[in-house]
C-alpha cells in the first residue's frame, strides 16, 4: 500500500474515532443558595473576592436582569427542575393569602407525582444525572432525587439548620445515593460557634468525580451542583475560614468561587469544556434579615429573600460554553431559573412535555445570537401574584414585607431600607392603581411613576393585558405545602439501621402549617 493511501486510512479512522466520541452536550447547573446579585465582583462587590465566578463572566455571558421563580428556596428549586411556576407546580400553600411556604423537616408533601422533572425528561437521550448538595422538595422517601429521575445523589434532603436534640427533632440525615450516611453536626460537622466545617469540600470532590467518572465512560451528564454554605447558619472550611474582608459569610462564598473554579479546570482538563453546557445563579435573594455576619448582599435591590422586591428575586447569573457563548458579552434579557429547564432540554436534543403549560424559555437564541427574547417576569407570594415585570418597568399588585408582629420579634426583611407604601407590613392592594417602577431609572423601587403620568398611563395599559392574558391560561396545581405532621421528619431514614441513627418518631398528628411571611 502507498503512504498516501496508508495516511488517508490512518485519517480516516482518526476522524471516525473522534465522532464515535461525540455526545450530547453536558449539563452542569450550580444553584446557590441565599447568594444574592451583589456578591460578585463582577457585580461591583468591593471587596472582588470572587475571581472564579469573574472569569466564568469574563469568559461567559452575565445576565444583569435574571429572577428566580419565588423568594424562597424550595419553590424555586421545583420551579427550576419542572420549568414551572410553582403555583402550577404545587410548591405553595393556601393555608393564608400570599405567604411564603418550603419544606421543613415536618411537611408531609414533596414534589408532585404528575410533575415531570428535568432529569427524568434527559433519560431519553441517556443522560447521566446527579444531584450534589441541598434537594428540597420532600424528604419523605417516595419524594426524593433517586425517585425522581437522578441517577446520584450526596447531600441533605434539607437545610442544614440545627443542631438539634433526638428527642424533639433529629437533625438533617445526608445521603449517599439511596442511603442516609450521617447527620449534619454529628457524622458531618458545622461548627455554628466558629462556622467550620468542610462540606463544600466534600460537595466538591464529589462533583468533580462525577465528572470525571463521566468523562471516562463517554456518556453525556447532568451534574445539579447545589451547595448550601451561604445559607444560615453559613459555613467555610478551615482553610478560607478568616479570609474574607466580608467576614464569614464572605468566606463562604470565597469557598464557592474557588470550588466553581476547580470545576471549571477539571473540564477544561479534561478536554470537554467546548460540548459542556455551565449555567451558575442562585435560588432567591440574599437573606438580609438574618444580618451582615451571616447574609450576603443584593446590590442596589430593595429588601432580600421572602419578598418579591428586586432584593428577594433579582440572582446572580452566568452562562459559560467555551466556543459557543461568545466570551465576554452581557445580555440584557429577562430570565428567570425555569428557563434552565427548556435551555437544558434544547440543549441536550429533547422536546419538552407538551401536555402541559411549561414557564421557561429555551434561552438558546439568547445564548449563541446574543438575541433578546420579548417576554414578562411574574413575581409570586404563595398563591398571590404580586407583581410583574415587562421591560424596563414593574407593576406591583400587592405589597408587604413581613407582619408586624414578625417585625415586632426583629425579623426584618427590609433592614435600613424602608419605603414609605412600599415595604409595607400589612398587605396592601394595588390593583386598581399599581405601584410603578421604571427599574432602570430606580432599581431601588423607592421612587413610583406619578399615577398622573402618560407614562404610567401606558405602563398600566401594557401590564394588565399580559397579566390578563397569564391569569385566563392559569390553572393552579393542589399545594403540597399545606400539611405538617412532626411523625414525617427525618426519624429513621433509609440506611439509618446500618450506622445505629434510627429514632424513634411521636404519634401522627397532622395540622395545617403555619406560614408567618
Amino acid at each position: 500500500m502507498c503512504l498516501q493511501a496508508v495516511i488517508c486510512v490512518l485519517w480516516t479512522a482518526c476522524v471516525c474515532q473522534t465522532a464515535g466520541n461525540q455526545h450530547d452536550p453536558n449539563i452542569i447547573i450550580m444553584l446557590m443558595d441565599d447568594m444574592g446579585w451583589g456578591d460578585l465582583g463582577v457585580f461591583g462587590e468591593p471587596s472582588r473576592e470572587t475571581p472564579s465566578l469573574d472569569l466564568m463572566a469574563a469568559q461567559g455571558m452575565l445576565f444583569p436582569n435574571f429572577y428566580a421563580a419565588n423568594p424562597l428556596c424550595s419553590p424555586s428549586r421545583a420551579s427550576l427542575l419542572t420549568g414551572r411556576l410553582p403555583v402550577r407546580n404545587g410548591f405553595y400553600t393556601t393555608n393564608a393569602h400570599a405567604r411564603n411556604a418550603y419544606t421543613p423537616q415536618e411537611i408531609v408533601g414533596g414534589i408532585s407525582q404528575d410533575e415531570i422533572l428535568l432529569p427524568e425528561l434527559l433519560k431519553k437521550k441517556d443522560y447521566v444525572s446527579k444531584i450534589v448538595g441541598k434537594w428540597h422538595l420532600g424528604h419523605r422517601t417516595q419524594y426524593l432525587p433517586l425517585k425522581r429521575g437522578f441517577d446520584e445523589w450526596f447531600g441533605a434532603p434539607n437545610c442544614h439548620f440545627g443542631p438539634y436534640n433526638d428527642s424533639l427533632r433529629p437533625n438533617i440525615p445526608v445521603y449517599n445515593n439511596s442511603e442516609m450516611k450521617g447527620r449534619y453536626y454529628e457524622e458531618f460537622e458545622i461548627n455554628v460557634k466558629t462556622g467550620e466545617s468542610n462540606i463544600t469540600q466534600i460537595y466538591l470532590e464529589e462533583g468533580l468525580d462525577f465528572i470525571s467518572r463521566q468523562a471516562t465512560a463517554q456518556r453525556p451528564f447532568f451534574l445539579y451542583w447545589a451547595p448550601d454554605a451561604t445559607h444560615a447558619p453559613v459555613y467555610a472550611s478551615k482553610h478560607f475560614l478568616g479570609k474574607s474582608q466580608r467576614g464569614r459569610y464572605g468566606d463562604a462564598v470565597m469557598e464557592l468561587d474557588y470550588s466553581i473554579g476547580q470545576i471549571l479546570k477539571r473540564l477544561v482538563s479534561l478536554g470537554i469544556h467546548n460540548n459542556t453546557f455551565v449555567f451558575f445563579t442562585s435560588d432567591n435573594g440574599a437573606a438580609v434579615m438574618s444580618g451582615p455576619r451571616q447574609s450576603g448582599s443584593n446590590g442596589p435591590f430593595l429588601c432580600g429573600k421572602e419578598t418579591t422586591f428586586e432584593g428577594g428575586m433579582r440572582e446572580p447569573a452566568i452562562a459559560w460554553w467555551p466556543g459557543r457563548i461568545p466570551a465576554g458579552t452581557v445580555s440584557h434579557q429577562l430570565g428567570s431559573v425555569m428557563d434552565l429547564f427548556s435551555t437544558s432540554l434544547s440543549v441536550a436534543g429533547v422536546l419538552p412535555p407538551d401536555d402541559r403549560v411549561i414557564d421557561g424559555l429555551d434561552l438558546s437564541p439568547v445564548l449563541f445570537n446574543n438575541s433578546l427574547l420579548d417576554r414578562p417576569i411574574f413575581y409570586y407570594r404563595g398563591n398571590q401574584m404580586m407583581a410583574v415585570r415587562i421591560g424596563q418597568y414593574k407593576a406591583h399588585y400587592w405589597t408587604w414585607s413581613n407582619s408586624w408582629e414578625e417585625f415586632n420579634k426583629g425579623i426584618n426583611f427590609c433592614p435600613g431600607q424602608e419605603v414609605p407604601g412600599v415595604t409595607t407590613h400589612t398587605q396592601e392592594e394595588h390593583t386598581m392603581l399599581p405601584l410603578i417602577f421604571h427599574l432602570g431609572r430606580d432599581p431601588g423601587e423607592r421612587f413610583p411613576i406619578s399615577v398622573l403620568s402618560e407614562e404610567f398611563e401606558d405602563v398600566v395599559r401594557r401590564a394588565t393585558a399580559v397579566v390578563k392574558k397569564h391569569q385566563e391560561r392559569l390553572i393552579p396545581a393542589v399545594p403540597q405545602l399545606n400539611m405538617c405532621d412532626a411523625a414525617v421528619m427525618n426519624w429513621s431514614p433509609a440506611g439509618c439501621e446500618r450506622l445505629g441513627k434510627c429514632l424513634k418518631a411521636p404519634e401522627s398528628k397532622p395540622w395545617k402549617c403555619d406560614w408567618p411571611h
